[in-house]
């Protein structure tokens, strides 16, 4: 079982180019089906073959007795699916079990996204005189004037910036890139913090300097998403009245104020980068709550 988990793995690495972040995932939600299957002194785990839908179902009743959401329940019942359609198509099985089982009904809860006002304050609490505040009012703009994810923005280099032409290329999931634009005010802020990149890459040993990333943390190495959430949480706690506000919550503000200023649908969904025009819809109903508040408090009729 460890091998074919291995063998999938790899599989998911070279053939269909998944993210680190998903990966992980993968591997992790595998992995703690393999620990379920050993569980109970079982030295090792069942042949793949012997692994039904029972199997499948009993370990999802466990993770709701251990009080896992449905979430994150569905997802590893997808992990599931896609590892035996995997298994399916390398002819180790002739069927899928894990499509035997119902994922979880989940609700569906529109995204968090701030106002125009909001989205402005939020991104202009950095401090525009420190070295880290251009640095962290470059990033804020650009993840709300490009509507990356943090994942995305992490990974862009300094070659992927053209500033003639105001674009940036971005490596999205399953390494497939697409050429978003940025305003004015996302370039001048680039600027600005090209002025003191050279200080936080030089504060690396030679050694260990990314000279290709775009952004780097003040010990010059590349940023991770990590402290991209904290960068975020420092802001949240500096501006009043904001709350519970994640990283990807410009990314939904990006593409709500978008939408609720007439752009198309499919021209956002390809500025997202998702690969199917069902993922966008969901800012729809994020409009349509507004055009009834706006309908509701102006119609004499409402």
């Amino acid at each position: 079982m460890k091998e074919l988990i291995d063998q999938f793995l790899e599989h998911l690495r070279y053939e269909r180019n998944v993210s680190a972040h998903t990966l992980r995932n993968y591997s992790s939600d595998l992995e703690q089906f393999l620990q379920f299957l050993t569980a109970d002194g079982k030295r090792t785990a069942p042949d793949v073959s012997e692994i039904d839908h029972l199997t499948i179902r009993e370990w999802m009743a466990a993770l709701h007795t251990a009080q896992k959401s449905k979430r994150s329940i569905a997802r590893k019942l997808a992990t599931l699916r896609t590892f035996f359609q995997f298994l399916v198509r390398e002819g180790m099985l002739e069927m899928n079990p894990a499509k035997l089982v119902s994922t979880p009904r989940l609700e569906k809860k529109l995204p968090k996204h701030l106002s125009i006002e909001d989205a402005i304050r939020f991104i202009e609490s950095p401090d525009p005189e420190t070295d880290l505040g251009k640095r962290d009012r470059a990033m804020l703009e650009l993840m709300y004037a490009t509507g990356v994810r943090v994942a995305e923005l992490t990974t862009l280099n300094l070659a992927d910036v053209d500033f003639r032409n105001q674009l940036i290329r971005v490596t999205g999931k399953r390494r497939k890139q697409r050429i978003v634009p940025f305003g004015d005010p996302a370039g001048e802020a680039l600027r600005n913090y090209l002025k003191v990149r050279e200080k936080f890459l030089f504060n690396a040993p030679v050694s260990k300097r990314d000279e290709e990333a775009l952004f780097l943390n003040y010990q010059g190495t590349r940023i991770t998403t990590r402290s991209v959430g904290r960068m975020v949480d420092k802001y949240i706690r500096l501006c009043a009245g904001m709350h519970n506000i994640s990283p990807h919550a410009l990314r939904h503000s990006f593409a709500t104020h978008l939408l609720d200023s007439g752009a198309d649908l499919r021209d956002i969904q390809e500025l997202l980068g998702h690969a199917r025009l069902s993922t966008t819809q969901v800012y729809t109903h994020v409009s349509m709550e507004k055009l009834i508040e706006v309908y509701d408090k102006a119609h004499p009729k409402a």
